[in-house]
């Protein structure tokens, strides 16, 4: 480094006198500053030799190469020192707590409510949820964790069909919990053409014309499911419209399956009316038969005996005792409580943040009429303050729908898509395709996937991935509670209770007694074999 000494001039000085001064300093100031050697300065040997290295003055540091600085290479064992310094943020403490941040080692709170109304980047355009996981992944018991806590900020939650009864035990346990159960013996009945009710924010044409798409989109929809799938044509479209509008009128605003199915059986008696119709009535009605003599009878042709309890913090429809009488059963008895919940719960008026919990969330799109109804309701869900949770085992759930590159196999993997909030659990090695393809996850991700213990799930919050633990602030009541698998249990063969031990002078009562111990009676045959 070279050293620069000051000195001062006189004032008033000319500038012959000035420079006459100048010329007696510096030979001072050179004398004052000894050279010495690089090696002496401890400097390093320039990287370019030459003109440009030892510098253009004698003893000087010049050199015009660019500093260099190797990249520090380290195991992620050893990084993991720096770990405080880059560990993500999260989502904030808005929310219930639902577990641990592995990345950020912190807790991890989520509402999709708070997340929706987040302006920053790390807010979402969605409330609904997806929940895919393999069978014993902790799915339930962390949706269950979810929404239990979550009623202490508020919100409250439904399931529209509960087909295993696991929900039935969550809402006998929280204070004020509702359970409407269906068959079994029971007397309870759900009419899937409620009108629902009033909102107050919303014009008389608008009203009525929700509850009329509503209503036909929910018979069209029970119809093309019992029928396999196929697709109504347009004159049996418009002999529904009629029916359902004669029964409208009929019963002064009080439409039933029942009334329908006797409109459909005038429309093909009345020699006044189009014969088109008549004969396009014939098919729609022997399907409503089923609801009104057959299987279903008592549960949904009528007029809705229980009510629903808007207060409730928790409203669970049981419908495990119809699930066992097989899968188009089960797919008929969800889209009728389904549009009997979304008849109630859909006013934004009443100013209520729910959970609708869809278990089984497949079966709710088993034909062409019911993805669209399920689409729209999708869409409308953050318009009614609405968080729909939808639960799959795998994306090849979706394969029940429709045949393969179908209108609807397309529309149901585009649905699941198009849903922001995600939860993956861990997941079976045939779905990473599925996973890559479908939900355009990363490779690294999918391969995380596959080996996520039992509580652990990524979460996808709009642009960011969290990974979390659900169980690691699990309770011990809410253990007991949410675990769903008490009906599989090891076996007791190792209870000591079932155990008994043996003294090693006891074991010889338990040897046999030897019959020869002389080497003859290893030559000698016996007379069975002489």
């Amino acid at each position: 480094m070279t050293r620069h000494t000051p000195f001062f001039e006189p004032a008033g000085l000319s500038g012959q006198e000035r420079r006459a001064l100048r010329r007696t300093v510096s030979p001072s100031l050179r004398n004052q500053t000894p050279r010495r050697s690089r090696r002496d300065r401890s400097l390093p040997e320039p990287t370019v030799r030459g003109p440009f290295g030892p510098g253009l003055i004698d003893g000087g540091y010049w050199n015009l190469a660019p500093a260099w600085v190797p990249a520090h290479q380290a195991t992620s064992q050893h990084l993991a020192g720096i770990y405080p310094f880059v560990a993500d943020a999260g989502l904030g403490h808005r929310g219930p707590i639902v577990g641990v941040d592995l990345n950020a080692d912190a807790l991890w709170h989520f509402s999709p409510w708070e997340t929706y109304v987040d302006a920053s980047e790390r807010g979402t355009f969605s409330t609904n949820i997806l929940v895919l996981g393999a069978y014993r992944a902790g799915k339930s018991a962390a949706v269950k964790t979810l929404v239990t806590r979550s009623l202490a900020f508020g919100h409250q939650a439904v399931v529209p069909s509960d087909a295993k009864g696991e929900w039935v035990i969550v809402a006998d346990a929280i204070p004020g919990g509702k359970v409407i159960t269906l068959g079994g013996g029971t007397t309870a009945r759900l009419n899937p053409l409620d009108r629902g009710p009033r909102r107050s924010d919303a014009s008389d044409e608008e009203h009525e014309q929700m509850v009329r798409q509503r209503r036909i989109a929910t018979l069209i929809t029970l119809i093309e499911l019992a029928l396999g799938g196929q697709r109504l044509t347009a004159v049996e479209h418009a002999c529904i419209h009629d029916a359902l509008q004669r029964c409208i009128a009929d019963t002064n605003d009080q439409p039933t399956l029942r009334g329908v199915y006797d409109e459909l059986g005038r429309m093909t008696t009345d020699p006044g009316a189009d014969t088109r119709l008549a004969e396009a009535a014939v098919q729609p009605r022997f399907v409503l038969r089923r609801f009104v003599e057959g299987d279903l009878s008592g549960l949904f042709e009528d007029e809705s005996t229980v009510a629903f309890d808007a207060d409730a913090p928790i409203v669970v429809v049981d419908t495990s005792e119809l699930f066992a009488r097989g899968d188009l059963v089960a797919q008929l008895t969800q889209v009728c409580t389904t549009a009997w919940i979304q008849a109630v719960v859909s006013d934004r008026s009443a100013h209520r943040t729910r959970y609708v919990i869809r278990e089984e969330g497949w079966r709710d799109m088993t034909s062409l009429a019911a993805l669209q109804m399920y689409q729209q309701w999708l869409k409308l869900s953050r318009h009614y303050g609405i968080s729909n949770i939808v639960i799959l085992h795998k994306m090849g759930d979706l394969d029940a729908v429709g045949d393969a590159d179908s209108q609807e196999r397309n529309l149901a993997y585009s649905i699941v898509g198009d849903i922001e909030n995600k939860f993956i659990f861990r997941t079976n090695h045939q779905e990473q395709t599925s996973l890559r393809t479908r939900l355009n996850m990363p490779a690294p991700h999918v391969d995380m996937a596959r080996q996520l213990r039992k509580g652990e799930f990524l979460a996808y919050v709009g642009q960011y991935s969290y990974l979390v633990d659900c169980f690691a602030t699990s309770t011990p009541w809410e253990y007991e509670l949410f675990k769903t698998d008490d009906a599989v249990r090891a076996s007791d063969h190792e209870d000591p209770a079932h155990l008994t031990v043996l003294a090693p002078d006891e074991l010889d009562e338990y040897w046999p007694a030897p019959t020869d111990t002389g080497v003859d009676g290893w030559l000698i045959p016996t007379k069975e074999y002489q």
